[in-house]
């Protein structure tokens, strides 16, 4: 959909300062441009949950953090997400990638694209879909916003084939 590149320049112009991340196939093409960016750190987790509780302590401490995750690891963190966001009340965004969301038809048994939209509006966390490479400003103007309204926020990167 677009480069890591493209991605980095977004990040950097974000003021991320760490990407907290478990790729999948898709986000993980951009590892290369998020590991050589000198203006960003590149933390990788074992398990999704983990993300949620690394970026929490980045920003009590004071850093940007940026979760990175694809949808069926936010299913699986998501105690470790309800704690970050309502518990402490902190305001972290996440790009995730939303699997099988451009497969064409209803060919794909996949109930990713079941429950991502639902399992997002259940915690109450406002987000955006960007399916099409000229919505990556997406990501910078709802980052922005959320930062404004001191709230958590993502974006869904829709993945496959059409």
């Amino acid at each position: 959909m677009f480069t890591g590149d493209q991605l980095v320049a977004e990040l950097v112009a974000m003021g991320i300062s760490h990407v907290v991340w478990l790729p999948d196939s898709t986000l993980g093409t951009w590892e290369s441009a998020l590991a050589a960016s000198p203006n960003l750190r590149l933390i990788r987790v074992c398990r999704e949950g983990e993300a949620w509780a690394i970026a929490a302590g980045l920003h009590l401490g004071g850093a940007r953090p940026l979760v990175m995750i694809q949808c069926t690891g936010l299913f699986e963190s998501g105690d470790s997400l309800r704690n970050a966001i309502h518990d402490y009340g902190l305001p972290l965004f996440a790009v995730i990638g939303y699997r099988s969301y451009l497969i064409a038809g209803s060919t794909t048994t996949d109930s990713a694209r079941t429950f991502t939209d639902p399992i997002l509006q259940a915690f109450q966390i406002d987000y955006k879909l960007i399916d099409t490479a000229d919505r990556l400003p997406l990501l910078r103007e709802h980052y922005a916003h959320c930062r404004q309204t001191n709230q958590p926020g993502a974006v869904l990167i829709a993945e496959g084939t059409m």
